[in-house]
């Protein structure tokens, strides 16, 4: 079991680690982009389920994603109405994204910006990470940092007392929203309703 402080997660999040931390939906599992096969194998996860790109702030993640400037207005418009919050939209990859975000289809990447103080004060120092639930594939989302800790002890995990302040997660995942070149399609309906008419590009 190794629950750590901020401080620490901090440190070995930028030096390669896995770490886990709260967030506004189910605690994460996190790592550096390019280091995206080390959540695969922890939690023993199929390659055709990607990673979600997360960061502090929308304007960290638009370099990861590549479309028309009709196109970015389109989503910089859902973004300014849900971030932070529980969406993550599914949009064309840039050149920018390790194909170990995406290993089946490096074409997409899944981008979120979390409603939760303490993530994206995380995230403000490590970069955008690599994310998912904090579980084993197929097994419900862990909800506590303690049980994180005894399930994976390889993690990092954040230490409940710096945990304290935040207002516990929802417990949902994130509602996911794929961009189909003309409107939004739903891949999992989470914690958000989306308003189709916000993306419709017609």
């Amino acid at each position: 079991m190794t629950q750590v402080s901020l401080d620490t997660l901090v440190a070995g999040a930028r030096a390669g680690k896995l770490v886990s931390f709260p967030t506004d939906t189910v605690p994460a599992l996190a790592a550096l982009p390019e280091q995206g096969a080390l959540i695969f194998r922890a939690k023993q996860r199929s390659q055709d389920k990607p990673l979600i790109l997360m960061a502090a702030s929308a304007d960290e993640l638009w370099p990861f994603v590549k479309g028309s400037e009709e196109e970015y207005k389109i989503w910089q418009s859902i973004a300014k109405k849900y971030w932070p919050g529980a969406l993550t939209l599914v949009l064309p990859a840039s050149a920018r994204v390790p194909i170990a975000m995406n290993p089946i289809d490096p074409t997409t990447i899944g981008i979120r910006v979390p409603n939760s103080a303490i993530a994206r004060k995380i995230l403000a120092q490590t970069g955008p990470l690599a994310t998912t639930s904090a579980n084993l594939s197929g097994q419900p989302p862990l909800q506590t940092m303690a049980e994180i800790a005894v399930q994976f002890p390889e993690v990092l995990t954040l230490a409940t007392m710096e945990c304290e302040s935040e207002m516990p997660g929802k417990g949902v995942p994130s509602t996911v929203a794929k961009w189909t070149g003309m409107n939004w399609q739903i891949l999992r309906q989470g914690a958000v309703k989306l308003e189709f008419e916000v993306g419709n590009a017609t």
